[in-house]
């Protein structure tokens, strides 16, 4: 019902940059959250940024400074702009979102099926 496409991860070295991007189609009527996640090898999945239900938008510390993340809401598609990256950074990248659909009743999540980031030092 709802489709995330994500794009953008890659491999960089310690200091360079990449944006990532998730577009969300599908029988979406609004999406009231949209927000990036990573998991790293070993480690439980944590929040990266996201844009919460009143539109504003949270960081966590560890990226402050050097993440920044957009939307393009008429195109229903998230992004995370990466800059200063460290090998810290390395990890899978995924969207999640929470929308309300067509022929639904309250909210669903979804999320995305992850892009590899690697950062070499």
């Amino acid at each position: 019902q709802v489709q995330l496409v994500e794009s953008g991860g890659g491999m960089v070295q310690a200091g360079g940059s990449l944006r990532l991007s998730c577009a969300a189609s599908g029988s979406i009527v609004s999406i009231t959250t949209m927000g990036w996640y990573r998991q790293a090898p070993g480690k439980q999945r944590e929040l990266v940024a996201e844009f919460n239900n009143g539109g504003s938008t949270n960081y966590a510390d560890f990226v402050k400074g050097r993440f920044t993340i957009s939307r393009d809401n008429a195109k229903n598609t998230l992004y995370l702009q990466m800059n200063s990256l460290e090998p810290e950074d390395t990890a899978v990248y995924s969207c999640r979102v929470r929308v309300s659909i067509r022929g639904g009743v309250g909210l669903y999540q979804y999320w995305g099926q992850g892009t590899q980031v690697t950062v070499s030092s």
